[in-house]
């Protein structure tokens, strides 16, 4: 590649993080941090952002992508929608995964991307063939570090330690050791880091909480 056309794929690049930014920019729900009300998934995409970088510093321009839009307009189809049970679930989000595939498919077709990266940024985002794609399995370690260092504390108290240990095992199991060795930079609770002991540990070791 050459320094003219590096310097085009930055600038591309920034155009395409900005417009999925501004897509996630209208969201009506909105989060306080540190102390100023701004929008929930445009925080969340900066946080998936964040741990890319920390997993990934060579990131491609696909998975810096796919990182930001992760949860593309997600308020637009909410899980409340949907009737309650594990089938409805698994509707919810097959639903939302076609229609961010197709919304974020056309912010990267407006930019100027190329077909061969929008399909890749929609393989990552839909998380196929997880486990066997580095690309793939690095985008989901920094969806569940996001999920662990931002809603850890609240999905435990709404759902109990019990549930909430179960959760963990079932987050630990999707990620790879290298997204479980980050999970030393989050600044849990020490109720939260109990749990997290308790999820983490071989069945011999387990302990009450």
């Amino acid at each position: 590649m050459t320094e003219g056309s590096g310097e085009q794929a930055a600038d591309l690049l920034v155009r395409g993080l900005a417009a999925i930014d501004r897509a996630n920019a209208q969201d009506p729900v909105h989060l306080l941090v540190d102390g100023v009300a701004r929008p929930k998934e445009l925080v969340h995409a900066e946080r998936m952002s964040h741990w890319l970088g920390v997993l990934a510093p060579g990131a491609s321009a696909a998975q810096q992508l796919a990182a930001r839009a992760n949860h593309l307009r997600r308020w637009v189809s909410p899980r409340s929608d949907y009737p309650d049970g594990r089938s409805a679930y698994l509707r919810w989000r097959a639903d939302h995964k076609k229609r961010q595939a197709a919304e974020v498919a056309e912010i990267l077709a407006e930019v100027g991307y190329d077909q061969a990266t929008i399909g890749r940024v929609r393989t990552i985002v839909a998380k196929a063939n997880l486990g066997g794609d580095p690309d793939v399995q690095t985008h989901e370690d920094a969806l569940c570090l996001v999920f662990l260092e931002s809603q850890f504390d609240d999905v435990s108290t709404q759902l109990g330690d019990d549930h909430m240990i179960r959760i963990l095992r079932r987050t630990a199991a999707k990620m790879s050791p290298a997204g479980l060795a980050a999970t030393s930079a989050i600044a849990f609770s020490s109720h939260g880091q109990a749990l997290l002991a308790v999820a983490l540990a071989p069945p011999a070791d387990i302990q009450p909480v």
